[in-house]
């Protein structure tokens, strides 16, 4: 493979998730520097206020109904934000391993068919970035652009009352009061709650995408030992050593998955318990704007409920798909030659097919298989407190 094939299918591969995570100073091939560093504060102070200011208009009681569910919203979004950042940064070791090794896989790979592997993966992980990147960035547009829209009479400050009716792009009004925020620069404000939005969804964003990258790209190297296994030519010289170096990559392998599983346990236990509990609530929303014909409540709650649907199902999927590569890699020996192995290579067989008995899966706390029966369980689950909550309040 030529230096130019490396430097594109490097870029092919790369290029998009560095330019997400950069920004937020968790791309783990990066100078860990003073510069990295103070990204990564910025992209979590950003995360922070997404937390603070909604969490003062509940406390304020500046909310009805329906701002209380988005202030819900935006603080689980702000808190998983921070959360992921911070666990990323400090836990960076695995990343920076994992996306190295990915270089390298890069570098030496010299199969076309094996190449071919691996640029359909990287195809998946770019488009799994962009479909995401839209959708979210589109719905922070949206909460960006709503206060402008209806900037009218009702959105300036009354001159007999003092009462004001301003509306931003996140719950704030009563926060920037208590704060003496002056109402002249209104839409500066709105345009500087934009900027946190997008920053503080990157953190949100950027870090998932960063992690199912790097599975997707483990998931076609496990693909690609199976090849090998499926292919291994018994008749060719120095068996024994080739048969090891494929014995060494499985290992390899599974040590890589065994990092990131360890990396992102904890934060998928929190995030699968957040992404839970709004299901019912943003759903149970949606049901309620359809019964009053609110079209703005509808558009909004769906939006949301689709992006944390969204992001449950790529964890669900990615995790069933690690699951299942690990598993098959015993039937990719199965269907090799390996009843021509020499005894002693033969006995080598029976420990790989003891290894793929417990196979890397993703996990959330450890205890928690993240996987399409997971995924379907918790749906059932979650519609079916829809459903209690519809019946308790009689819509």
């Amino acid at each position: 493979m030529t230096s130019e094939q490396y430097k594109n299918d490097i870029a092919y591969a790369m290029t998009p998730f560095k330019l997400i995570t950069w920004l937020i100073g968790v791309w783990p091939l990066q100078v860990y520097d003073i510069y990295s560093l103070l990204r990564c504060v910025f992209g979590i102070c950003c995360a922070i206020l997404f937390v603070i200011l909604p969490s003062m208009e509940l406390y304020m009681g500046c909310t009805d109904m329906e701002e209380n569910i988005d202030c819900l919203a935006l603080i689980c979004c702000g808190l998983l934000g921070v959360l992921k950042t911070i666990w990323f940064r400090i836990n960076a070791n695995s990343l920076i391993i994992n996306y190295n090794s990915a270089l390298n896989d890069y570098l030496t790979i010299n199969n076309i068919k094996e190449r071919d592997i691996m640029r359909k993966h990287a195809f998946i992980g770019r488009i799994l970035c962009f479909s995401f990147v839209v959708f979210t960035y589109f719905s922070c547009l949206i909460y960006g652009v709503t206060p402008f829209l209806n900037s009218n009479q009702d959105n300036f400050i009354n001159i007999t009352n003092r009462d004001t009716v301003l509306k931003y792009a996140m719950p704030s009004r009563c926060a920037l009061e208590y704060f003496n925020f002056p109402t002249s620069m209104y839409r500066i404000y709105c345009l500087i709650e934009v900027v946190i939005l997008v920053i503080a969804a990157t953190t949100n964003l950027g870090n998932d995408l960063l992690f199912l990258n790097i599975t997707l790209h483990i998931c076609g190297q496990v693909k690609i030992l199976r090849l090998r296994f499926m292919n291994f030519d018994v008749t060719s010289p120095q068996i024994y050593d080739r048969f090891n170096a494929l014995i060494q990559r499985h290992c390899y392998l599974i040590m890589l998955a065994r990092q990131l599983t360890d990396l992102i346990s904890f934060v998928l236990l929190i995030e699968l318990f957040i992404i839970s509990v709004l299901i019912c609530i943003m759903g149970f929303q949606v049901i309620l704007a359809l019964k009053i014909n609110d079209i703005v409540m509808i558009g909004k709650s769906s939006i949301t409920l689709s992006a944390f649907l969204v992001q449950l199902t790529l964890f669900s999927s990615i995790g069933n798909y690690l699951k299942s590569e690990m598993e098959e890699i015993g039937l990719s020996i199965y269907q090799s030659a390996w009843h021509s192995f020499p005894r002693k290579l033969a006995r080598n067989v029976i420990f790989i097919l003891m290894q793929v008995k417990f196979p890397v899966v993703l996990q959330a706390g450890n205890f928690i298989v993240i996987n399409l029966p997971t995924y379907v369980s918790i749906l059932k689950t979650s519609f079916s407190y829809i459903s209690i909550l519809r019946i308790m309040v009689g819509v």
